[in-house]
């Protein structure tokens, strides 16, 4: 029998009640969430929040993240790639917007997604989807993002439109604890499913 989440009030989670949420009822949703289909991430970009109030003075707080499959011949559960997009930041009740350059959005830290192996070091979270930053070719070698490790869950088995990650930063061997961060369905992306 799964495991309903909900908020200490006993209501169902919301995208703002998430991204308003106590570390501790994050967590919580962290390890009873639903392992994400990949299928249904991929050909959309989702709406981000990073609940660390201090990731608003870096301007990243509010972004987006874009799923794709680069190579259509390889099946989804073989994993999928992505990337995040600059968001113009504001509060958490304005719109999202893209940051852009010469009219397009400003894409930044790719990385590849699949399934949590828990034969790997980055297994935190068996239920989890790991968006591994440092796998993709597309970030130089010198992105700081190369050391980002986040692993994402959906909130609900039913809705496949919101999720809930937890970013870590690897130093060697060890993960450090970065934000939790809450993503909810937005635009298809522009790079395709």
């Amino acid at each position: 029998m799964a495991i309903k989440v909900a908020q200490p009030n006993g209501e169902t989670w919301t995208y703002e009640a998430l991204c308003l949420a106590r570390p501790e009822d994050l967590e919580d949703v962290m390890r009873c969430g639903a392992t994400p289909d990949l299928s249904r991430l991929s050909g959309w970009e989702f709406r981000g929040f990073n609940t660390v109030e201090l990731l608003q003075l870096a301007g990243i707080r509010k972004f987006k993240k874009g799923f794709y499959r680069a190579d259509p011949s390889r099946p989804h559960q073989e994993g999928i790639q992505g990337y995040n997009v600059n968001v113009v930041q504001g509060t958490l009740g304005e719109p999202w917007r893209d940051a852009t350059k010469n009219g397009q959005p400003v894409r930044i830290g790719w990385y590849e997604a699949h399934q949590v192996d828990l034969a790997d070091s980055d297994n935190k979270y068996p239920n989890a989807v790991l968006i591994n930053y440092g796998a993709s070719p597309k970030n130089i070698k010198l992105d700081p993002s190369r050391l980002l490790r986040d692993y994402l869950v959906q909130v609900y088995p039913d809705n496949p439109d919101l999720y809930l990650g937890k970013a870590f930063l690897t130093l060697g061997p060890l993960r450090v604890f970065a934000s939790y961060f809450v993503l909810e369905r937005h635009n298809p992306s522009e790079l395709g499913a």
